[in-house]
């Protein structure tokens, strides 16, 4: 993990394609099999070439290749061997919890990085929670991403520091049973009418309880808090260690 002074400790248990380049591996054999063999996907091709810049000057790392969106991704881990992937938050056409749901989906069994550009905390849980093994950020220090791309390579997981108890806390895990109910027929396109009919209270009650689930879940409107419910039951939870 990373500690609170930005340092990072390994914790065991933890569109249009750019030319991939992959090497022959007949090359210079012998640096080859010390190197860690890495692949990118991100969208902004400014970031790329610099972290092809940053990968290629170290010395310890082998740049396959680099796509920009997630389909692309998805179809380089499928037919491409490669040690870890460095993937951007937001790629051109999936964010990065779509691209680890699809891994686990279809069992790609591949080890990932995510390279993030936001500090929202919300997103390293969603990251752990669906199984990135590394986390970083695009501001780090060099050597923090290095280390972070090394440890995840060698079968860690180095992450930021972050409360392990937490990391399943989503807007979700804070609603009573109640008020998951009350979502769960929402989602199901229930009217206040008749919320209220088949519960026996007033429209006014209902709506009550509806002000207090927006507040719960930060949303501004049943569409949004729909929305949030489907994609929260839509995407696998996943015990962030192990």
């Amino acid at each position: 993990m990373h500690g609170p002074d930005g340092s990072a400790h390994p914790l065991t248990g933890r569109g249009q394609t750019l030319p991939l380049n992959i090497k022959s591996g007949k090359t210079n054999e012998k640096n080859a099999e010390r190197r860690v063999r890495v692949v990118v996907a991100e969208r902004n091709p400014f970031v790329i070439s610099a972290l092809r810049e940053m990968l290629e000057c170290d010395g310890r790392f082998d740049l396959l290749g680099a796509v920009h969106s997630g389909a692309q991704f998805l179809d380089l881990a499928a037919t491409t061997k490669f040690d870890v992937a460095v993937i951007g938050w937001k790629l051109a056409d999936m964010d990065g919890a779509d691209v680890l749901t699809e891994v686990q989906n279809r069992q790609l069994g591949v080890r990932i990085t995510v390279f993030s550009n936001d500090h929202d905390i919300g997103i390293l849980k969603q990251c752990v929670r669906l199984g990135a093994q590394g986390y970083c950020f695009q501001f780090d220090d060099p050597p923090v991403i290095f280390e972070t791309i090394l440890a995840v390579a060698h079968g860690r997981i180095c992450i930021p520091y972050i409360d392990i108890n937490k990391v399943n806390d989503t807007p979700l895990s804070r609603l009573t049973v109640r008020e998951r109910e009350l979502l769960a027929v929402l989602s199901d396109g229930w009217t206040n009418l008749q919320i209220a009919t088949r519960t026996g209270i007033s429209e006014n009650t209902v709506k009550y309880h509806l002000k207090n689930l927006y507040d719960k879940l930060d949303v501004r409107n049943r569409a949004m808090a729909v929305a949030l419910y489907s994609s929260e039951k839509s995407r696998p939870s996943k015990s962030p260690i192990g």
